[in-house]
């Protein structure tokens, strides 16, 4: 079986968890911190970065590396298409996803959810970048109703951890929702990738990983 490293706050660990849940595969969940030193964490995830997993064969780092694992291993329901052509453009929309918005926008996480700053000079640069990956971002995606098409697809357990996190950092750092200034109108996607039962339960896990956080807090 496998075994889920990380923890229920992390877009990366849900990104791999909504995938675990839609496939309906068998997983358990390991609570790790981002950024341990403890060799059991190391040995699994060099870089010491959530999630990881660890299966009978041994343990995986990187989401992306992971969720094609488990498609290889678990193709039904498939969650990237058959045809060849089709299943590149639904990964070339997760690389922009996690590589191009998500990296971007985790420059301003230090301002936005942890009570730092954000350099001025750091904020323009990333406003700059993100202004210009957005509005590529919208050429590709599709939204018809699904990101990559009428499919539900890995973009989507990608985009739907992480496009909101654009807007909840951007609207605190610069006062404006980037993503709907770039025309995306993600907030009917979300919706409508919210109604699953796989991201009911991921928002269920991270809602109370969160109010526990906050009562330890208090």
């Amino acid at each position: 079986m496998i075994t889920l490293c990380g923890f229920a706050l992390s877009n990366y660990y849900n990104k791999v968890k909504m995938v675990l849940l839609e496939k309906g595969v068998p997983f358990v969940e390991e609570r790790v911190k981002t950024g341990s030193k403890d060799e059991s964490v190391l040995s699994c995830s060099p870089l010491g970065k959530v999630p990881f997993i660890r299966t009978e064969h041994g343990a995986m780092c990187e989401s992306q590396a992971i969720v094609d694992y488990i498609e290889a291993t678990h193709p039904n329901p498939p969650l990237v298409p058959a045809d060849p052509w089709q299943a590149a453009k639904v990964r070339e929309l997760v690389t922009f996803i996690d590589l191009h918005i998500e990296l971007v926008t985790r420059e301003l996480y230090p301002k936005a959810f942890f009570g730092g700053e954000v350099s001025e000079s750091n904020a323009a640069r990333t406003r700059k970048l993100l202004e210009r990956n957005l509005a590529a971002f919208k050429r590709l995606a599709k939204f018809s109703p699904y990101v990559a098409g009428d499919s539900f697809t890995q973009a989507d357990c990608a985009a739907w951890v992480s496009l909101p996190l654009v807007t909840m950092a951007t609207k605190i750092v610069y006062g404006e929702d980037l993503l709907a200034a770039a025309g995306i109108a993600w907030k009917p996607y979300s919706a409508l990738i919210g109604a699953r039962p796989s991201a009911q339960r991921v928002i269920a896990d991270r809602n109370a990983e969160r109010d526990q956080a906050a009562t330890k807090a208090a």
